[in-house]
């Protein structure tokens, strides 16, 4: 999802001060080593995770940030947990940070509880508004603004692409992260198709590894039924379980994220995150040189990716033909 401002409008948002600031000043400034928080909603273990981040340094490297020169990075990772997400959001506001980078709704949040004036950028969110992160997505408002994970019409894809692996599906369960306002407009989306292909959904409400384990059983049950896996908290949390539970009941599903693809799914759709870690570093660049709190818009732009196994995993009785191979976002 992309976010553009042009020059004219950042400096009128400004009211003039940049081009007001006197030389001396800036030459100082430019000498300062700058300090940027990261709150991941990973685990540190994550390789994903530490692509992402690398992606994130690599683009700073190209506007002129390298660490340890101009710049000092403090990297936390709080794996999607509120009491992590909460320790580690105080303590890196306690490095007084020029700007910090977010991934995930909860990292954003928890940062909101500590702070209301140093700026966030976040990454990987679905519904900021819904979310109460940002007022509008035109008008973010206050110190927070970044890039979205879906615009909620793609969602629908996840069932076109479940009919297709499985021609005779007749039931698909839609698992969602009851915590995520999001959940009920991406169901909403794929409900908008499930008519025209001839699928009863259900929609399914993820909370611990036990609901999500009588929930599948449960589902299994009935043939010709599959598997949607939306984001959130929960979902990641659980994402290797609900990759087994998929194998075992040899129920086909389409996943929302590449890392559930990695660790054995079948097929995911969704959103290429490094590509938005890469775009995240211009609005980091823009904050620590003009030394403002966000002003930029925070629209939905899709980049999306979809990728597959090489070959159903072998504990999946049913067969698949291959639909893509990983594919670079288009």
């Amino acid at each position: 999802m992309t976010v553009t401002i042009g020059r004219r409008e950042l400096l009128a948002a400004l009211g003039g001060a940049v081009a007001a600031w006197p030389l001396a000043a800036r030459a100082q400034q430019a000498d300062k080593v700058r300090r940027i928080g990261v709150l991941m909603n990973v685990a540190a273990a994550d390789p994903e995770g530490h692509a992402q981040v690398a992606a994130f340094l690599q683009a700073l490297q190209q506007l002129g940030w390298s660490e340890g020169r101009n710049v000092r990075i403090d990297t936390r990772w709080g794996e999607n947990d509120v009491e992590r997400d909460r320790r580690y959001a105080t303590e890196l506001l306690a490095f007084a940070p020029d700007v910090i980078l977010a991934s995930g709704t909860l990292s954003v949040a928890a940062l909101r509880r500590v702070t209301r004036t140093s700026p966030i950028v976040f990454v990987g969110v679905s519904d900021p508004v819904g979310a109460g992160l940002v007022d509008t997505l035109a008008r973010p408002g206050g110190n927070v603004t970044g890039f979205m994970i879906f615009e909620y019409s793609s969602s629908g894809k996840w069932l076109e692409l479940l009919k297709e692996i499985a021609p005779r599906l007749m039931r698909a369960a839609v698992l969602r992260d009851s915590t995520n306002p999001a959940g009920i407009a991406q169901f909403g989306a794929v409900q908008a198709v499930a008519q025209s292909l001839g699928v009863e959904l259900r929609p399914v409400d993820i909370r611990d590894a036990g609901e999500i384990e009588r929930s599948i059983a449960s589902f299994a049950r009935a043939a010709n039924s599959g598997l949607i896996v939306t984001p959130g908290a929960s979902v990641s949390a659980h994402h290797d379980l609900i990759v087994m539970l998929a194998a075992r009941y040899k129920l086909p599903a389409v996943y929302s994220s590449r890392p559930m693809v990695i660790g054995g799914g079948l097929i995911c759709y969704g959103p290429d995150i490094a590509i938005q870690f890469r775009q995240a570093a211009g609005y980091v660049d823009r904050i620590l040189k003009v030394r403002s709190r966000p002003i930029f818009q925070c629209k939905p732009l899709p980049s999306t990716s979809w990728s597959s196994t090489s070959r159903p995993p072998r504990r999946s009785a049913w067969k698949c033909r291959q639909l893509c191979s990983p594919a670079p976002t288009r």
